[in-house]
């Protein structure tokens, strides 16, 4: 396989950063971030470095990639997006030098890039000996590569196990955000959020609680869905039951 069957690139129209549903803390130092990069000339003039490198990490589906997305439509710049699960099991030994080339690929385009399972560049070190060794090369050229980021390159890293990952990488990353599941109050708001585009009588929800976002979002639509179905299949029952028989 190619890298770039490994890297997908976006420029698409996702929500705003005031449409995330983000913890306060998270949603404020991310306004911070998008304000350094907006004043990137004249925090330059003065030899103060934008924050760069953002660290994403917590539960599964509770939006690190899609505030990864935002970011990078707020600054108006595309993503790339590298899954470094699919990579590094699919060809470890070629992962370094696809690596590099990705980041050079996001230095040369003022892109975001996003680096996806993150973890999965420490996930490998307890396997055999050849596996170790290829692993600290790679974490080794990570070091480097992120290290000589340029400035105006945003790198997001997400992972939902932080725990794996080498200290000596996570101490180059400037931002760390944690994600956490979204409290009862929290969904509320998002069910209510997602309920209000449809008609009223389709928007009857037995809601679930202590679940990412992602999830409350696929048993909202799901019920919307059979709400809808169910009334369509009514209306043809009741057109069959008035049809005169000839």
């Amino acid at each position: 396989m190619a890298l770039s069957d490994f890297i997908i690139i976006s420029k698409e129209a996702t929500l705003g950063l005031n449409q995330l549903h983000l913890s306060k803390a998270n949603k404020n130092a991310l306004k911070q971030l998008l304000k350094e990069f907006k004043h990137f000339e004249i925090l330059n003039k003065y030899k103060l470095p934008v924050a760069n490198k953002i660290f994403l990490f917590g539960h599964t589906g509770c939006g690190k990639t899609t505030t990864a997305k935002v970011i990078a439509q707020s600054l108006d710049k595309k993503i790339i997006i590298l899954n470094l699960g699919n990579i590094v099991s699919s060809r470890l030994g070629e992962t370094a030098k696809n690596i590099t080339e990705v980041f050079k690929k996001a230095a040369r385009e003022n892109a975001v890039l996003l680096l996806d399972e993150f973890d999965s560049i420490g996930k490998l070190r307890d396997h055999d000996d050849k596996d170790s060794a290829e692993m600290k090369r790679l974490v080794n050229t990570v070091i480097q590569l992120i290290d000589e980021l340029p400035n105006n390159v945003l790198l997001i890293a997400a992972t939902n196990h932080p725990s794996v990952i080498d200290t000596a990488l996570l101490r180059r990353f400037q931002l760390k955000l944690k994600f956490e599941l979204p409290d009862q109050d929290q969904l509320d708001v998002y069910y209510n959020s997602l309920l209000e585009q449809f008609p009223e009588e389709f928007s009857v929800l037995n809601r679930v609680y202590n679940i990412s976002y992602a999830e409350a979002k696929d048993i909202t639509f799901s019920a919307v869905k059979n709400a809808i179905i169910k009334n369509e299949e009514a209306k043809v029952a009741r057109d069959l039951k008035q049809k005169p028989v000839l």
